[in-house]
C-alpha cells in the first residue's frame, strides 16, 4: 500500500506529539526529586499505586467479560429484545464517567434517601459506593461498551461457513462458538480491553468523585495542591510506563493470532430456548438499566427543577460547538488511524516499529498533563498557534488516537494478505484494492472508530478547558463550571444535552453494523 519510506514517515508523524510529551516527562525524571515527591512516596504513592493496579485489573476483566458476553449474545443469538439491545447497549457510552459516579454517589451513599429507607425498613446495608469497589463498578459500566462494540463487529464479521465446518466435525453450536468464533474475536477483544485499561489508568473524574486515591489523584494533588508541575510529570511517567507495557502485551498477543476471513455467507443467529432466552434478556436489561436508564432517570429528575430557568439560547451554542469539535476531531483521528495501520503493516524498520506503539501512549496520559505538555512547546515554537483550535486538535489526536486505532487495527487484522497478493497478480492498483476489497470489509471498523472517538470527544473536558480559545465553551465545560460550584442538579441540564448528542451516532452505528460486514 505504501512505500517503505512513506510508511515510516506516517508512523513518525503520528507518534511525534506523544513523543513531545514523553520527552517532557523524561526531562522531569532527570530533575532531582524534591520534597514534594519524597512526601508522596512516603505517604501516598504506595497506596495509590496499589489501588491503580487493582482498579485497572478489575475494570479490564469486568468490561471484557460483560462486553464480550453481550456481544456474543447479540451477534450470534436470537432472544426477546435483541434488536433493541443491539443498539441500546451502546447508550452508556453517552454518559460521562464523572456524571455516572455523581449519580451513584447521590443515590447509593449512606445518607441517600434510598439507602436510608432500605436501612430503616429492612435493615439492609451494603459497602460504601465511595470505595475502590464502587469506582470499579462505575468504570466497568462506563467502559464495557468499548469491548461490546468492537467484539460485536468481530463476531458479525465471521462467516457462516466456519460454523458449518465445525458442525461437520461434530461440534455443537456452543462448542463451535467457544472453539472457533471466540479465538477469531481475540484480537478485537484484546484491543478493546487495552483501551479500557488505558482509560482506567488516566481516569480522574470517577475516582475523585468517589474519594479513591490513585496515581491520577496523586498527580492532580501534586499539581494543584502542592503546585509542583515537575512532581506531577514524574507521577505521570509511571502511568505512561504502564500504558506502554499494556500496549506491548496487547500487540504481542494480537500478533500471535492470525485472522482469516472466509466471507461469503452471512452469519445466522441461533434461536435460544425459552429459559435461556429469558435469562439473556434479563442480563442485558439489568446491565442497561444500571448503566443508563437509572442514571438518566436521576438526571431527568434533577434537571426538571432547573430546565426552565437554565435552558436558554446559550445552550444552542454549547451544543453546536461540542458537535463540531467532536465531529472534526473524530474525522481527523480516524483518517490518521487508517493511514497509520496500513503504514505500520508496510514499515519494516526496527526503529519505526519500536516508535509506533508510542503513538497510542497518549491515551494513558491525563488530559491536563497532555494539554500542558503540548501547549507549552508548540506555542513557544510557533507563537501564532496561541488562541487557535489547532493545538486543541493536536491534543485530541494525541489523547484519543488509541480509540480510533484499536478498531482499525482489529479490522485490518481480519484481512488476509492473500487477497492483496491475488489482486496484485491481477494488476490491481492500490486505490482500486482499497475501494473494491478493503473498504467493504473495513467500513464496520471505520464506523466503530468514528463513533467511539466522537462520543469520547463530546465528553472530553481537561484538554478542551486548557487549550480552547478564550470564551469558547462547550457542554462539557458547562458541566464542569456548575459542578465546580457544587450545583450538581443544575449540571444535569448540560449533562442530558451531552447524552442526547451521543445518542444519534450510537443509534446510527448500530444500524450500520449489520450492513458493514
Amino acid at each position: 500500500m505504501f512505500a517503505r519510506w512513506r510508511a515510516s514517515l506516517i508512523i513518525l508523524l503520528a507518534a511525534a506529539p506523544a513523543l513531545v510529551v514523553l520527552v517532557g516527562l523524561v526531562g522531569a525524571w532527570l530533575t532531582p526529586a524534591g520534597d514534594t515527591l519524597q512526601h508522596q512516596w512516603r505517604y501516598l504513592l504506595p497506596d495509590a499505586g496499589r489501588n491503580t493496579f487493582i482498579l485497572v485489573m478489575t475494570v479490564a476483566a469486568g468490561a471484557a467479560l460483560v462486553g464480550t458476553t453481550l456481544a456474543a449474545l447479540v451477534a450470534l443469538c436470537e432472544f426477546p429484545g435483541r434488536a433493541f439491545f443491539s443498539w441500546g447497549l451502546l447508550l452508556p457510552l453517552s454518559i460521562p464517567g464523572y456524571v455516572l459516579a455523581a449519580v451513584f454517589a447521590g443515590s447509593l451513599d449512606y445518607a441517600s434517601p434510598l439507602y436510608s429507607w432500605l436501612r430503616e425498613q429492612f435493615g439492609w446495608q451494603w459497602p460504601s459506593i465511595r470505595s475502590l469497589g464502587g469506582a470499579a463498578l462505575v468504570l466497568t459500566l462506563t467502559l464495557f461498551p468499548y469491548v461490546y462494540l468492537i467484539a460485536r463487529v468481530a463476531f458479525e464479521s465471521a462467516a457462516q461457513r466456519y460454523l458449518e465446518a465445525a458442525s461437520l466435525l461434530g461440534r455443537t453450536r456452543l462448542q463451535a462458538t467457544r472453539e472457533v468464533l471466540l479465538p477469531l474475536a481475540v484480537p478485537a477483544v484484546l484491543a478493546s480491553t487495552a483501551l479500557v485499561a488505558m482509560e482506567t489508568l488516566a481516569d480522574f473524574g470517577v475516582v475523585a468523585a468517589l474519594n479513591v486515591d490513585t496515581l491520577t489523584t496523586a498527580l492532580y494533588r501534586a499539581w494543584y495542591g502542592m503546585f509542583s508541575l515537575v512532581t506531577a510529570q514524574q507521577i505521570a511517567g509511571f502511568l505512561v510506563i504502564v500504558a506502554l507495557l499494556l500496549l506491548l502485551l496487547e500487540h504481542r498477543a494480537r500478533s500471535s493470532v492470525r485472522m482469516r476471513e472466509a466471507g461469503g455467507i452471512a452469519l445466522q443467529r441461533r434461536q435460544l430456548p425459552p429459559l435461556t432466552a429469558g435469562l439473556a434478556t434479563l442480563f442485558a436489561s439489568t446491565v442497561l438499566g444500571i448503566a443508563f436508564v437509572w442514571p438518566v432517570a436521576h438526571l431527568l429528575s434533577w434537571a426538571s427543577t432547573h430546565v426552565t430557568a437554565d435552558l436558554d439560547a446559550r445552550y444552542w451554542g454549547y451544543f453546536v460547538r461540542s458537535i463540531a469539535l467532536a465531529g472534526l476531531g473524530a474525522l481527523l483521528i480516524v483518517s490518521i488511524s487508517t493511514l497509520f495501520v496500513y503504514a505500520r503493516r508496510d514499515a519494516v524498520s526496527g526503529i519505526v516499529r519500536t516508535v509506533a506503539p508510542l503513538s497510542t501512549a497518549g491515551y494513558a496520559i491525563p488530559g491536563t498533563v497532555l494539554a500542558v505538555g503540548l501547549y507549552a512547546p508548540l506555542t513557544q515554537a510557533l507563537p501564532w498557534l496561541q488562541g487557535t483550535l489547532l493545538v486543541l486538535f493536536i491534543a485530541y489526536v494525541t489523547r484519543f488516537f488509541a480509540v480510533g486505532h484499536a478498531p482499525m487495527a482489529a479490522g485490518l487484522a481480519r484481512l488476509p494478505t492473500a487477497l492483496d497478493e491475488a489482486a496484485v497478480l491481477l494488476g490491481s492498483r492500490p486505490l482500486e484494492r482499497w475501494q473494491k476489497i478493503h473498504w467493504p470489509m473495513l467500513k464496520g471498523s471505520v464506523a466503530a472508530a468514528f463513533v467511539l472517538t466522537f462520543v469520547d470527544l463530546m465528553k472530553e473536558l481537561p484538554i478542551t478547558l486548557l487549550t480552547r480559545p478564550f470564551g469558547f465553551e462547550t457542554l462539557a465545560i458547562r458541566v464542569f463550571e456548575l459542578t465546580s460550584e457544587g450545583e450538581w442538579e443544575r449540571a444535569a441540564v448540560p449533562a442530558l444535552a451531552l447524552v442526547l448528542a451521543g445518542l444519534w451516532p450510537l443509534k446510527w452505528l448500530a444500524g450500520r453494523m449489520s450492513h458493514a460486514t
